[in-house]
């Protein structure tokens, strides 16, 4: 007899439709698992022959041969184990076959046979729903999550038995604890206040120029001189994601086991803050069988702060480079390939030498010139070109006084990004820091001059052609803030210093 239902498999966020087939044969008693199951898949047939048995039902005595299809795609995770145990239900004739078909199942069994949250559940239901099977059954610690998809109708469960007993079964459901909290979830961020900063006008400025524009930061200066609190206060000057961007975001978080869905849907920018020490598996994503998002995938649509830069290592820095130019990540392992959204900003925090003092008043540098060069060089060029702007943080003062508020910079940033919808509307770029300088030269037209201290600097070797087009992308956002329709050449002059330290004008 035949038993068949409905789970996915997630590569990536790319939820697939599988069909779970269970086919009971009259031989002796076996329960083979086929379809490219990972090891935690295929550990399915001792815990769902325990769920069974726990939940009251019968084991059927029979050789069990449970497919799932495609078989050719590789199947990851717990959260086939409910629809094996069901398929195999209808196998055996306990509970209704056409009722278990119409259903797409999801969700980890324990032995005793209560339902376990599982991750990914937000896109796996949006793929189901997409691909015309609505009706799908999570585990109570998931529904919150799974309803947040328009169009799903979620049954939530505590337990095989209850989903045995919807689907037909004759026995008594017992009553049993809920699993909820076993998913990780990250505590609510409650982001700064720009007004705890002190002085530091230029950096201030820079920050809010990032902010407007979605551009990549970097932020050289001495210890305390207030980089990691600039930095931590960048996503509160940032706007509310979008409807689009939230699912995508909140998607990401699912996968990694940070959502938490009593929140709803992500509406914040996230915020990462690695510690130097991460490994590339973390930045980037990784782990055995398809690889998990990681850092650099959860800060998507939000900032990647790296706090002293040059302490990650060079193979750490440079996974990065990818992500900067394309806005994703694309993972190749034996298992499969995954593709994760990581359009994010950047920001690098670094000493100017590795005691930190080769710059400012007050202490002398120790440090010798080989090591300020391999201090610094661990930020290599091709990784810098690709950082927008380049601002040197002054040590801070015993005058420096409070600057404007977090609410009065949004407020700017907000406008400014109104600019920028406006006018890339219906090409696909949002921020000036996703255009592409052909773009930018054709809007400004045939005005030369506007640009001509940006073809002195190529001329010079201070700017790449790619820094180039960088430096015009920060001149269209100081043109944004200031509520011009286009730059002038001051704002051109004004991101070239930006751009360099100060040091390419």
């Amino acid at each position: 007899m035949l038993g068949r239902t409905r789970a996915v498999a997630l590569v990536g966020l790319v939820g697939h439709l599988v069909d779970v087939e269970s086919h009971l044969a009259p031989s002796l008693p076996a329960f083979t698992l086929v379809g490219l199951p990972d090891a935690s898949l295929a550990e399915a047939r001792d815990r769902v022959r325990a769920a069974v048995t726990s939940s009251g039902l019968a084991w059927p005595t029979r050789r069990i041969t449970v497919n799932l299809s495609p078989a050719t795609l590789p199947k990851t995770g717990s959260s086939f184990d409910l629809a094996v145990a069901v398929a195999t239900l209808a196998g055996a004739g306990l509970v209704d076959v056409a009722s278990v078909a119409g259903w797409v199942h999801l969700g980890e069994l324990g032995l005793d046979g209560r339902l376990r949250p599982v991750r990914g559940v937000l896109p796996s239901v949006a793929a189901a729903v997409a691909a015309g099977h609505p009706r799908v059954v999570v585990p109570r610690g998931n529904v919150a999550e799974a309803r947040l998809v328009p169009g799903a109708q979620v049954l939530a469960a505590d337990s095989l038995a209850q989903v045995a007993v919807h689907h037909g079964a004759d026995i008594e459901v017992p009553d049993v604890e809920p699993v909820r909290d076993v998913v990780s979830t990250v505590a609510v961020r409650s982001d700064p206040d720009l007004s705890d900063v002190l002085g530091q006008d230029e950096a201030r400025y820079g920050l809010e120029v990032a902010a407007a524009g979605g551009h990549h930061l970097l932020m050289v200066g001495p210890p305390g001189a207030g980089k990691t609190m600039l930095a931590a206060r960048l996503p509160g000057l940032l706007p509310d994601l979008d409807e689009a961007d939230a699912v995508e975001v909140t998607a990401v978080h699912s996968v990694a086991g940070t959502f938490d869905p009593g929140g709803g849907l992500v509406r914040r920018p996230p915020f990462e803050d690695p510690h130097h020490t991460a490994t590339p598996a973390s930045i980037v994503g990784g782990g055995s069988g398809l690889p998990r998002p990681g850092a650099a995938s959860r800060a998507h649509r939000g900032v990647l702060f790296l706090d002293e830069a040059p302490e990650f290592t060079s193979a750490v820095l440079q996974t990065l480079r990818q992500p900067l130019e394309h806005g994703e990540l694309v993972l190749h392992r034996a298992a499969g390939t995954a593709r994760y959204p990581a359009r994010f900003q950047l920001v690098l925090a670094a000493n100017p030498c590795p005691c930190g003092h080769a710059v400012g008043k007050g202490l002398a540098c120790t440090c010798r010139p080989e090591q300020r060069r391999r201090y610094f060089g661990k930020l290599s060029g091709p990784l810098l070109d690709r950082v927008d702007l380049q601002l040197e943080v002054p040590a801070a003062r015993a005058g420096d006084v409070p600057g404007e508020c977090t609410a009065t910079v949004a407020g700017r940033v907000v406008a400014a990004r109104a600019a920028q919808r406006e006018r890339w509307h219906g090409t696909g770029w949002r921020s000036n820091a996703e255009v592409p300088g052909r773009a930018l030269h054709a809007r400004l037209g045939a005005d030369r001059p506007l640009v001509a201290d940006l073809e002195r600097a190529v001329d010079r070797g201070t700017l790449s052609l790619r820094g180039a087009d960088r430096v015009l992308r920060v001149a269209w956002t100081v043109a944004d803030l200031a509520g011009r329709a286009a730059p002038h050449r001051h704002d051109v002059a004004h991101a070239l210093v930006l751009r360099t330290r100060g040091h390419g004008a």
